[in-house]
């Protein structure tokens, strides 16, 4: 039985160390090595080089000098540590309500947009950290993102054009424009946006040094 039970322990023992931790500092040390900005999570920085956030992670944006991402359930609204959707169904009335009260919201806050406003500006993605809206979301909102600025309607455009990610490997997901560095690439083009009824900036914390072009 004494024999049995020091075999069984061995062997717990060196299946620990292989699989929990061997095995993962070997796979996080290639990881680093051929993914760096990968592996340490997809930091975005600025013009500083101060991180302002991920590539993953979807970040709430509500100056109107900015693009809006997805409405989030996550926590409080885009909070990493607390990943989920509404879980509201489609018969539910608060979900309705909500989507109602949004769309009014948007058509108030982009009267020069069209009048059909993208769903997905509406509805809440399943993590609540989507960081990308559509091509068709981001241009929805050039009138009041160029409005803000004090700058053309086509130059804001395009600057979504240029950031339209395509599907992965010509076929896979859709095309998709990731809200935070579209959000830096207008900072660095045309400096950050003053806040309404002021002189004073107000945008992304830390935010990029306006620049002229």
């Amino acid at each position: 039985m004494k024999r049995e039970l020091l075999t069984a322990l061995r062997a717990t023992l060196v299946t620990l160390l292989a699989t929990g931790i061997a095995y993962p500092l070997l796979v996080t040390g290639v990881a680093h090595l051929l993914f760096p900005s990968r592996a340490a999570g997809s930091l975005v920085t600025d013009d500083r080089d101060q991180v302002v956030g991920s590539e993953l992670i979807g970040q709430g944006f509500s100056s109107p000098g900015y693009f809006q991402s997805r409405p989030s359930a996550a926590g409080d609204g885009w909070d990493a540590a607390n990943s989920s959707g509404s879980n509201l169904g489609p018969t539910s009335k608060k979900l309705r309500d909500a989507a109602k009260d949004r769309v009014t919201k948007l058509r108030a806050d982009n009267p020069d947009a069209p009048a059909d406003v993208p769903a997905e500006l509406v509805t809440q993605s399943a993590s609540g950290l989507d960081p990308h809206v559509s091509p068709e979301a981001a241009l929805w909102q050039v009138p009041r993102v160029a409005r803000a600025r004090g700058v053309a309607a086509a130059r804001v455009s395009g600057v979504v054009d240029e950031l339209v990610e395509a599907r992965d490997l010509g076929f896979l997901g859709e095309p998709r424009v990731n809200v935070l560095l579209l959000n830096l690439a207008l900072d660095r083009r045309f400096g950050r946006p003053p806040a309404p009824g002021s002189a004073t900036a107000a945008g992304l914390e830390p935010a990029a040094a306006p620049r002229q072009d």
